[in-house]
């Protein structure tokens, strides 16, 4: 019984491993970026397309959780592994800044970094562009993904980089607070659809508060936005790490970015769906 029970198992897991690609991404200036490739389960023409930016250090392998999710939702995901700014990079900015916070400092205020991330953006967009022309583009990051987001949704920012809008909607988990990269205001001048999630324990690594990445909402001109609001959860549980309220924060953002993302595909910005311990608000 158990043996004839296991069979399922092993088959949907074989087809979660042949639903997932490793992939090397060549970009305009002669580099490459590695990336997760995420097919959707089920898919009539051609799929829309969702690309995810993980935080410093991160790679093509972080924001797993939501990226199948996404998939299981008829997207085609794409997580960027940003090279410039992943492990290698942070390992060499916390040397040079004698600590971790220090060295995290540096490298999400570098200008470089996010040129290169934006390169890596315009990779991924070619290479899905080789398969088949997608109806429907959204972009999603997390912490250092999420600033990439910001910039490429065209916040105000003292970095000298501007974004090219290439987005239908954005996804920002854990969204910049105010600091020396992001001047008040900053997302002002963002008029595309925006969620933001963030977490009551959410710190910067400067020490702002949830609170003050929450104002980041305040300011959109989006003519869609939501701000969710997970109690308990922190900054690392939107990257699928840690164990308070990890499965809070990442229900929160599968069922959040689904909804938004669906009811922008549909032609309307849908109203947000409950989800206990999170606070919702809409505009």
């Amino acid at each position: 019984m158990h043996a004839i029970a296991a069979i399922p198992v092993l088959l949907i897991a074989s087809a979660a491993i042949h639903a997932q690609q490793a992939v090397s991404l060549p970009r305009s200036d002669g580099a490459s970026t590695p990336a997760m490739v995420y097919e959707p389960t089920a898919t009539h023409g051609c799929p829309p397309l969702a690309l995810l930016s993980p935080g410093a250090g991160g790679n093509e392998k972080g924001l797993a959780y939501l990226a199948q999710a996404l998939a299981d939702d008829g997207w085609q995901a794409i997580v960027l592994g940003h090279r410039e700014s992943g492990m290698a990079a942070l390992r060499q900015d916390m040397r040079r800044a004698h600590g971790i916070r220090r060295g995290v400092q540096a490298l999400v205020a570098d200008p470089v970094a996010y040129r290169d991330r934006l390169a890596d953006i315009g990779a991924a967009l070619a290479w899905s562009g080789q398969h088949c022309r997608a109806p429907f583009k959204a972009l999603l990051g997390h912490s250092m993904g999420a600033r990439t987001v910001v910039l490429e949704a065209g916040a105000g920012n003292n970095l000298r980089i501007h974004g090219a809008d290439r987005f239908d909607a954005y996804v920002a988990l854990s969204p910049p607070a105010t600091d020396a990269s992001f001047p008040p205001d900053a997302d002002r001048a963002i008029r595309a659809p925006m969620l933001m999630l963030t977490g009551t324990r959410d710190a910067t690594v400067d020490g702002a508060s949830h609170a003050d990445r929450a104002r980041a909402f305040d300011a959109l001109s989006s003519r869609c936005a939501w701000l969710g609001v997970v109690d308990g959860a922190t900054h690392m549980n939107f990257a699928g790490v840690g164990f308070a309220a990890r499965t809070a924060a990442e229900n929160a953002t599968t069922t959040l970015a689904i909804a938004f993302l669906d009811g922008l595909r549909a032609g309307h910005c849908s109203h947000p769906p409950a989800i206990a311990g999170t606070t919702i608000s809409s505009k």
